[in-house]
C-alpha cells in the first residue's frame, strides 16, 4: 500500500502531501495520525528545514471525516460514549496538538475541497493559499455533530467569531473566493499554479534565519493567549537569545554592506 503521507524535502523547504486520493484524504485512519504527530516531532528536531507545505493528493485537500465509518460506527464512532470521546482524545485530536507545537511555519497548499475536518486542518496550518477551485465547509452540524478536533478554537480565530458561527451552524460551502474575502485564505491562483504560488511563499519564509522564524512563529502563538505585559516580557526574553546569533550578525553586516546574507544555522 502506499505511503499515508508522502514527504519531499527540496532544500529547506518539506513538501507533506496526504496521499489517500480514493478516499479523498479523509482523516480517519489511525496511521496517518501517528505519522503525522512523528513528522512533526521529527521536523522539530531537524535545523535544515525552514518551511513546510501541506497539500493533498488527488481532487481534494482533505474531505475530513469518514462517513461509511460513521454510518458502520467504526473507527472513531465505535463504542460507548466514553469510548467515542477516548477515540477523538487518543486519535484525530492529537494532530491539531502536535501542529500547535511545530516549530516550522506551515503553509496549507489548499488544492480543493476542505470539508469539516480538512477545513479545521487547514486552519491548524499558519498560512492558507487556495485553488481557484477549492471549497470549504466547517460540515459537522449537517450531520449531527460537532467540530471534533479544533474547530471551534481555530476557525474564530482566523475568520472572527460571526463568520465562524455562520459557517458552524449552518454547515454550508464556501467558495474560494468568499475565503479569501473573508482572511480564511492569503492568496486564491489557478490550480495549475497552486504548488508554484506555495513554493514561492514557502521560499520567501525560508530565506529567512532559521532560529528567527521559530522564535517568531512561538511568540505569535502564545501571543494570542497573553496579556500585553506577558508578551512584551517573552519577547525580549527570545530576543535576548535571537541577539546571540550568528545569523543576526550575518544579517546585520549583510545589509549594511548591501549584499545577501548568508546564514548557516547558528
Amino acid at each position: 500500500m502506499d505511503p499515508i503521507l508522502l514527504t519531499e524535502q527540496e532544500g529547506p523547504i518539506l513538501i507533506i502531501r496526504l496521499n489517500r486520493p480514493d478516499q479523498r484524504n479523509t482523516l480517519s485512519n489511525p496511521d496517518l495520525v501517528d505519522q503525522f504527530v512523528r513528522l512533526c516531532a521529527s521536523v522539530n528536531a531537524n535545523r535544515d528545514v525552514r518551511a513546510i507545505i501541506l497539500t493533498g493528493v488527488g481532487s481534494a485537500f482533505s474531505a475530513g471525516g469518514d462517513i461509511k465509518k460513521m454510518r458502520d460506527r467504526t473507527g472513531a464512532s465505535a463504542g460507548a460514549p466514553h469510548e467515542i470521546r477516548d477515540n477523538y482524545r487518543c486519535g484525530i485530536q492529537r494532530i491539531p496538538l502536535a501542529i500547535q507545537d511545530l516549530e516550522v511555519p506551515l503553509i496549507a497548499a489548499v488544492n480543493g475541497p476542505a470539508i469539516g475536518a480538512g477545513l479545521d486542518l487547514a486552519c491548524m496550518c499558519d498560512i492558507r493559499l487556495a485553488a481557484d477551485t477549492s471549497t470549504f465547509a466547517e460540515s459537522f452540524v449537517r450531520l449531527g455533530l460537532v467540530p471534533g478536533d479544533g474547530g471551534a478554537w481555530l476557525l474564530p480565530r482566523i475568520i472572527g467569531l460571526p463568520r465562524a458561527t455562520l459557517l458552524s451552524l449552518t454547515g454550508e460551502t464556501i467558495d474560494a473566493a468568499t475565503a479569501l474575502e473573508w482572511g480564511l485564505v492569503t492568496q486564491v491562483v489557478p490550480g495549475d499554479q497552486l504548488m508554484v504560488a506555495a513554493m514561492d511563499l514557502a521560499a520567501r519564509i525560508a530565506a529567512n534565519p532559521a532560529h528567527a522564524l521559530r522564535m517568531t512563529k512561538h511568540l505569535l502563538k502564545e501571543a494570542q493567549q497573553m496579556s500585553l505585559a506577558s508578551t512584551l516580557e517573552l519577547s525580549a526574553s527570545l530576543q535576548s537569545l535571537a541577539h546571540q546569533t550568528e545569523d543576526h550578525a550575518e544579517a546585520v553586516l549583510a545589509m549594511i554592506e548591501k549584499r545577501p546574507p548568508v546564514f548557516t544555522g547558528r
